[in-house]
């Protein structure tokens, strides 16, 4: 990868840091994939959960469970793969839609631990990364002059 100058007020061009935002940005599409996964099971077979939808910590059916993680899922995906391009609006909007599926993720643990805590995991990460150095994506963006 090649270093691009540094921009004013910038002490040097790329750092190790941006691996983190590229991790970050596959971790996001990942989580989106379990959501997605996670969504459709609730769809499409609710008996495969350790719980019925009534002991969730919100008592809506798993119907509205998988459209939720459904949604997610595709928000997170999109927006991780616009943070990997270090647009400043998908920080702020994966920074949102991450921890508002990690609270989802949250009320869905009875139902299936492992998947939720892999979630919740993979949201904390990224929720770090995004908030301490996510502004350093935009160093992989070329700017038209």
């Amino acid at each position: 990868m090649a270093q691009h100058a540094a921009r004013p007020g910038e002490p040097g061009g790329l750092t190790k840091w941006i691996g983190w935002i590229l991790f970050v940005g596959v971790v996001m599409i990942v989580s989106g994939l379990i959501s997605l996964i996670q969504g459709l099971v609730a769809l499409f077979d609710d008996d495969f959960y350790l719980v019925a939808a009534e002991k969730l910590a919100i008592d809506v059916n798993y119907s509205a469970w998988g459209w939720a993680l459904i949604a997610f899922g595709a928000l997170l995906i999109g927006s991780g793969y616009a943070v990997m391009f270090g647009y400043t609006w998908a920080r702020f909007v994966a920074l949102i839609v991450t921890f508002l599926n990690a609270l989802i993720n949250l009320t869905f643990l009875a139902a299936y631990p492992i998947w939720s805590i892999i979630a919740i995991g993979l949201d904390l990460i990224v929720i770090y990364a995004l908030a301490v150095h996510g502004g350093e994506g935009r160093l992989l963006r070329r700017e038209k002059a």
